[in-house]
């Protein structure tokens, strides 16, 4: 691969890479909930409301289940067989049970002072089931069920595991999906499928869920290639991005470029200087990108807000003094340091982002991208019919959006430009199932809807306009087609007389 030659390959695997290390971007699992995270010593973490301390996590492979201990602290949980005496005695129906709520012999009030005694939640949910009156009568699956949902409340099991583009979207898409435009785990999988995302490529992205398509592009990728994100406001938002943990050399072919210097780019009179004229407060959302996407993975925490109340009542106050604590004008000579020190690296980074941006425009100006993806919560139409010039002929594009319509207006936009072929508007219908034993079925509660996708290729058009022969002889076959069934129509009439 020619394109791939220029930039440094990522850096073969460690063999410590399987095993958790401080600062690195885990993601928290405990039944079906995620939540990504960063590994930092000492630091509180709050999870399915409660508190803990990532610690001990540190040296221990990924996939590795721990269970809260007192003090916050997790030990790593040892396998043991799960208790099936007590199973075996089991009724035939529920229908003689009655809820009345005197079926457990043990009270709130001593389940609190087992807890204070340090008892742990296994063995608290087995003196529930030896205390309950009403447990032998009730079936194998209602028991199994009861079993389940004081597990859940009493045992605070969480297991460790990778972030990767299937746990971090079904995260996203369970917990914050407004943040990426509504889009479902199975449709970020198509729009990888269909635009043929792979190592080598140079690929063209313009979304705003967060950075998480963008990731996703990434990961495929595998650091080799190239992909220009294109975005708009002061920069872009890679919170998503970031939680997948990707080494530095992954970066390498990473390039940014505003969106509002696309129609300069097409025309022609884009100049560096018209980057010189941007804000300068625009320099520093790399350096504060690592505080909003803390603050982001922070705001995903919709069940654990009440636990967590307490703690922290006004989240806008504190993201704001976090801000300004981070930033030197608002620290004091101690902390801030030499002032001319601050601005040198303000001008360097500066500096760094105008080059990253010349060189992006440099790889759109040469107009022959791979593949484009748009997932936007912007209108697609205007979108694609710009981006769709940087793009090489024969090349796959896939557009993402939450409603129909949109794309609908951008189908038949595109069918009247041409230049492209295999138009294809499709949405995809999931439902999960449960497969157990005697239990298997469909889930009963399934996603509405994971948003819609517009599909294609593009295609040179340039050649049918500009030779005249083409044009006469696609006239002539014309002309051929419209003698055709006059022909046939004769041979008719003259079997009929």
């Amino acid at each position: 691969m020619e394109g791939s030659g220029e930039q440094p390959g990522p850096q073969p695997q460690h063999p410590g890479d399987h095993r958790i290390r401080d600062g690195d971007f885990v993601v928290l699992k405990r039944e079906d909930v995620f939540k990504a995270v960063q590994v930092q010593r000492r630091k509180k973490v709050t999870f399915e409301k409660q508190w803990f301390y990532l610690d001990n996590v540190i040296g221990h492979s990924y996939g590795t289940t721990f269970e809260v201990t007192g003090g916050g602290s997790l030990q790593p949980k040892k396998k043991r067989e799960e208790p099936t005496a007590e199973t075996k005695e089991a009724g035939t129906d529920n229908r003689n049970i009655v809820d009345d709520g005197k079926s457990q012999k043990l009270t709130q009030d001593d389940i609190k002072a087992l807890k204070d005694k340090g008892i742990k939640g296994e063995e608290i949910v087995q003196q529930l089931i030896e205390n309950s009156t009403t447990f032998r009568d009730k079936t194998e699956f209602a028991q199994d069920k009861y079993i389940k949902k004081k597990k859940k409340k009493y045992e605070a099991i969480i297991t460790v595991v990778k972030p990767s583009t299937r746990i971090l979207s079904i995260m996203y898409y369970a917990r914050e999906p407004g943040k990426i435009n509504h889009m479902r785990y199975d449709t970020l999988a198509q729009m990888l499928t269909l635009g043929n995302i792979r190592a080598g490529n140079k690929m063209i992205v313009m979304e705003t869920c967060a950075g998480l398509v963008l990731g996703a592009m990434m990961e495929r990728m595998g650091g080799f290639g190239s992909i220009i994100q294109l975005y708009p406001g002061g920069g872009p938002v890679r919170a998503a991005t970031a939680c997948f943990g990707f080494p530095k050399s992954f970066l390498s072919g990473l390039y940014e470029f505003p969106l509002n210097k696309v129609d300069s780019l097409l025309q022609g009179t884009f100049s560096a200087e018209m980057l010189s004229s941007e804000p300068k407060d625009s320099a520093l959302v790399e350096e504060r990108n690592g505080t909003l996407e803390e603050k982001q993975a922070s705001e995903q925490e919709n069940e654990d807000s009440m636990a967590e109340a307490p703690e922290s009542n006004h989240p806008e106050d504190q993201e704001t003094v976090e801000t300004i604590s981070q930033d030197p004008e608002h620290m004091g000579p101690k902390e801030r340091g030499s002032k001319k020190d601050y601005i040198q690296e303000k001008q360097r980074r500066q500096e760094e982002q105008r080059k990253r941006h010349l060189e992006a425009a440099a790889l759109l100006s040469e107009r022959n991208a791979d593949g484009l993806i748009v997932a936007s919560r912007f209108h697609p139409t205007p979108l694609l019919l710009s981006l769709l010039d940087f793009v090489a002929p024969s090349r796959p594009f896939v557009v993402y959006c939450q409603y129909k319509e949109p794309l609908l207006e951008c189908y038949t936009k595109l069918r009247e430009r041409g230049g492209v072929i295999n138009l294809r508007l499709s949405e995809t219908w999931l439902r999960n199932y449960q497969v157990l034993p005697d239990r298997s079925h469909p889930k009963l509660l399934m996603s509405g809807g994971g948003g819609y996708l517009l599909s294609g290729f593009t295609v040179a058009m340039d050649n049918l306009k500009a030779d005249t022969s083409l044009k006469s002889n696609a006239s002539t076959l014309e002309s051929h087609e419209t003698e055709e069934p006059a022909a046939k129509k004769w041979k008719c009439l003259e079997s009929d007389s």
